[in-house]
Formats: structure tokens, sequence, C-alpha cells
């Protein structure tokens, strides 16, 4: 230890270039990858040597069978690892051969990915959505999705397991470690040039004898050409009629016709049409007329209406709309009157040709109820019906005889209650008898009323004027002020507090218990508004009025009935003066 005690002695920098040289040979760092040679094998480790630890790593066996390197557990051979940690709280040094495979399986794919270049791999099984690819290389494990598999439908894809092919690298997540492989873009390549060149055959306009039916989508129908081109043939290439699938038409296996309507030379794509071949429905609609009565099949329903068929011209499809099922019959459905298949009268009500559309309304092969209504029952009719529905507000009637429901509004029940709380006394099936009031066929409305057909107690007021005094009898008093009912008239009206009497203090609506027979004075009448105000007061002030015309002298106001009339005639005498 003395020796080197001195650093600066020859001695000690002599032996600090010698180890300096031994180090530099091997650069030890963690978390690098290292060649270990096997220098020792037991039952259940190998014990490698690295020139430059302090220590021999040591491996486990059972790893080593694992990665698939049995043959190379042998004295002398060597074997990557990751170096984990130069001394762990044991002092002993920890590698990974496991690791080391990852991580140089990694590099490699990442490599073949920025290269673009096809790998060689194995299905190991099937996950959902697809399969786990090992990389026969590396052992890395790879996702395969079920839509990369092939470029053709397959059932069964037995045939393909632990089988050595070549895989193309489509995605690669460098942060997570998670790599996507296609085998179809590996077989389309090879395609791709020949595919071309047989598209090249091709042009819009021509026709493809014997097309062969291969396979059906929600979108269209796939034709086999020749054995070396499939083509597709659009859903709404299929047929001039409505056809909600390909195997309503097509069967697999079956040949037919078709004509080239796109070639996309980029997609290496050819789309094709059947209906192009048949003659067009359409070129025959000027031998049909605007607002007349045709047969139509129903080929389709759905909750807005119903898809029919010229029955005389098979291949013109047209929408039969929910609205145009009946004149009076709001949200119809469909389903519920007719069934594929039915033949049904519609009029034709439109034919655009530019849009190629016809519309047809299956209720006007009706009368229209309405007018047959308005004939039947004008303005001012009485009629039977029967609650039907009822809301909060209105009445809904049928009429007994047509079927229309009328509107009968609260407000045109009574004359005497609340419209409101008179609508409570209604349900349905109630029969009941109404006036028509008002009919609007185009619009499809009947208003009715109940209390039309009842005398109006509003009569009453026809020959009354302003300020005239009638007797009333008082039915009820509340803090509001008095109800009271005129003689001779069926209608209720409610007398104000402030109209009760001129005096404040005599103003009580307490000081009535209901019953008593009062005179009181019309303050106002509109009869085209129904409108009637009573009041107390004003008959007060206009008897009070004429006392002091008749009385005009001081003493003579002391026998009335009035305790404030000497102090007016006092203030009238003034005004004389």
């Amino acid at each position: 230890m003395e020796l080197f005690k001195d650093l600066n002695t020859p001695q000690s920098k002599e032996f600090e270039q010698l180890l300096n040289n031994q180090l530099s040979k091997t650069k030890i760092e963690e978390g690098k990858i290292i060649d270990g040679k096997i220098n020792k094998i037991t039952e259940k480790f190998v014990f490698l040597f690295v020139e430059g630890l302090k220590s021999e790593p040591v491996l486990d066996i059972n790893e080593l069978k694992s990665m698939g390197l049995t043959e190379k557990i042998k004295i002398g051979e060597t074997i990557p690892v990751l170096l984990e940690r130069i001394e762990d709280k044991n002092g002993e040094v920890v590698v990974s051969a496991s690791k080391a495979q990852k991580i140089k399986g990694w590099d490699k794919l990442v490599e073949a990915y920025e290269k673009n270049e096809p790998i060689m791999g194995r299905i190991q099984s099937k996950c959902k959505g697809g399969c786990i690819v090992e990389h026969i290389e590396t052992g890395s494990l790879m996702f395969l999705p079920g839509s990369q598999i092939s470029d053709k439908p397959l059932k069964d894809i037995s045939h393909l397991m632990n089988e050595p092919q070549k895989f193309a690298l489509i995605k690669l997540d460098k942060t997570r470690g998670n790599a996507c492989v296609s085998r179809k873009e590996i077989i389309s390549s090879f395609k791709k040039e020949d595919k071309a060149k047989i598209i090249e055959k091709f042009k819009v306009g021509d026709i493809i004898k014997n097309a062969e039916v291969k396979g059906y989508s929600s979108f269209g129908c796939f034709f086999n050409v020749n054995g070396e081109l499939d083509v597709l043939v659009h859903l709404q290439e299929i047929s001039y009629s409505r056809v909600n699938h390909p195997d309503e038409v097509f069967n697999i296996g079956e040949k037919h016709d078709l004509k080239v309507i796109s070639v996309d030379k980029e997609k290496l794509q050819v789309g094709c049409s059947v209906k192009q071949l048949l003659p067009d429905p359409f070129e025959k609609i000027n031998n049909y007329e605007l607002n007349k009565t045709y047969k139509f099949k129903v080929i389709k329903l759905m909750d807005f209406g119903a898809f029919c068929e010229l029955s005389e011209l098979p291949g013109l499809t047209t929408l039969l709309h929910s609205s145009e099922l009946s004149w009076t019959k709001k949200n119809l459905s469909v389903k519920k009157m007719f069934k594929v298949g039915d033949e049904i009268d519609c009029v034709i009500t439109e034919i655009d040709k530019e849009k190629r559309r016809v519309a047809i309304s299956h209720r006007l092969t009706k009368e229209n109820p309405f007018d047959v209504f308005e004939k039947k029952y004008p303005v001012g009719s009485i009629v039977e019906g029967e609650v039907v529905n009822k809301n909060e507000y209105s009445l809904f009637v049928k009429i007994k005889d047509i079927d229309i429901d009328a509107f009968l509004h609260c407000n045109d029940l009574t004359y005497l209650n609340n419209g409101e709380e008179e609508l409570e006394k209604f349900k349905k099936n109630d029969k009941i008898k109404v006036k028509v009031l008002e009919i609007k066929a185009s619009e499809q409305k009947v208003r009715v009323g109940l209390r039309q057909t009842k005398p109006d107690p509003f009569e009453f007021f026809k020959d009354k004027n302003l300020n005239q005094t009638i007797t009333v009898k008082i039915i009820s008093a509340d803090n509001k002020g008095l109800v009271v009912r005129p003689e001779g008239c069926e209608m209720d009206f409610l007398i104000k507090k402030s109209q009760i009497a001129i005096n404040a203090a005599d103003a009580r609506p307490s000081r009535f218990t209901g019953g008593e027979r009062i005179d009181c004075a019309i303050q106002e009448l509109e009869l085209k508004k129904r409108k009637v105000s009573l009041s107390i007061k004003l008959l007060e002030e206009i008897e009070k009025k004429e006392a002091l015309e008749k009385y005009g002298s001081e003493g003579s106001g002391k026998n009335l009935p009035f305790s404030s009339l000497s102090e007016d005639l006092k203030k009238k005498k003034t005004k004389d003066k």
C-alpha cells in the first residue's frame, strides 16, 4: 500500500497507464447489450465471462431454453445479454439474455420499417381482432389485424398457422413498443402489377359477358370477371327498383352481363352496372297523367311511409309518404295498413323528370271527408258526436256518420261556469250535441261549440243600457267582492269590492251573507265582446246626483238618508252665488 501512496511516483503512473489500457478494451455501461462467453455450465445456471467485469454474470439455463437457444448452451459459445446492473446490493452483476433479444429484435423491426422492407414471421395464435405474429429472426411478437390477413375473405386460416411467410410492417409505436403487420399488403404488391395490366383492357361503356356472382356486401355485389378480376356493382346499379340487399336479386354462382361505368387506374378498381343494360322504366312515364288513379305494388315498408312500384311499369319506384295515407288520421302507421306485396290505388300528384321522381297519394283516391262534411253540415248545423279525445284545454268530437274529429275549445262549453272547470266534467265516449261554428276544408279543420246549442243568457243585456238599474241576487261574498246573478239571467257576475259602496267603511263584502236582493247599475256594457260590469257604488252616485238636483235647498236635505248631503248642498249654494 505504501508503494502507491504517492500517485506521482513512476510506479503509480505506470500502474494507472496499465489499468486504463485494460478498461479501454471493453467499455462497460449499464443498459447496453454486451457479449458474454460461456465458461461454466451447471444443472440450473450458465456462467459467462465478460471482459472488464469484476465477477461472472449468471444466467438461468431455463431462460436460454425458452428462447430457443438450447444448442448454444456450450462452453465457449457467445451469448448477447443486457447489462442491467454492474453491481447489485449483493455485489453481483445482473444481466438478461431475453431482454437483450427483445431490444435487438425491436432495433431490427425499426430498421425494416424505416427501409420499408418486409420481414419474415409466422402466425402463432388468434386473438381479438386478428392474430399474433412472431418475428422469426428475433422472436418479437407483432399484431396482425383480421382485415390485413388476406386480400379476400377467409373463413379458415388454419393453413397459415405457424408457416414462415413475409409480412409488411404497417405501424410501429416506438413509445409503447408495439408493431402492426400486414400479410395482405405483401399479397397485393405481387398482384398489383398484374392487376394494372388487366384493368388497362377495360374502358367505360364496355359490356362484360357472363360475370359470376362472387359475394355480397351491404353496399353492393361483387362479380368475378374471367377469374382474373373482381368488380363491384353498387346497390343503386343493380335495378331500377328499390333493392335492400343484393341477395334479393342475385345468387352466388349466377352469371350476368355487366356494363362498365367507371375505371379507376390509381385505385385499380372497375365499377359496373346491371340496370343500365335494362330498359329504363322512366322513359315511359309520359304514358301516365297527373291526378289519375293507378295500381301500385308495395315493395318495402318504412316508419315514414311505403316504397311502391307502378304495377304496369316494374322498376319505377316511388315513395308513398305516411302523410298521404289518410285525410283525417295523423301519424298513421303504414305497417298497420299494408303489407309487402299488396296492390293499392294511388293518385300520381307529381312527375319530376329531371330528378326522376314520382309523388303519389293514397288519400286522394277517396273523397275528402271535410268537403263531404261541409256539404252535409254547413256552419250553424246541430250534429251529434262522441268525445274521442281530450287535452288540457279542449275536446275532440267524432261526428257520428263522418270520420272527422271536430275541435271543441273549453270556452265553447258553457256560458255560466269557467271553461276549464267545465272541461273536467267530460270524459271519453260521452255523447253530446254540438253546433258547427267553422269549417276549413283546405286546412282540414272543423270547430264546434256546445254552449251555442243552448239559449244565450247574455241576450238579457240586449235591451239594456249603461247606468241602467237592475236587480240582482247575491250568490256569494269573498274578499274580492260579491258574486251576483241578475234576475231573469242565468249568468253570474262579480261586483268588485271597490264598487260596493261610496263610503269605504260600507264597502265590505262581509256585510252580505248571500241570498239578498239588491239594486245595482250597469257600469260597462260591450255586447260584441260579451263584457258587462255592475256597480252598487255607481247606483248610489246616480241617486245622490238626482237628489241634489231635485232638493236644491239646504234644509230640504236634512231628511234625506245621505249623511253627507247637507254638506254637498252648502257647496252647491256657494257655487250658485
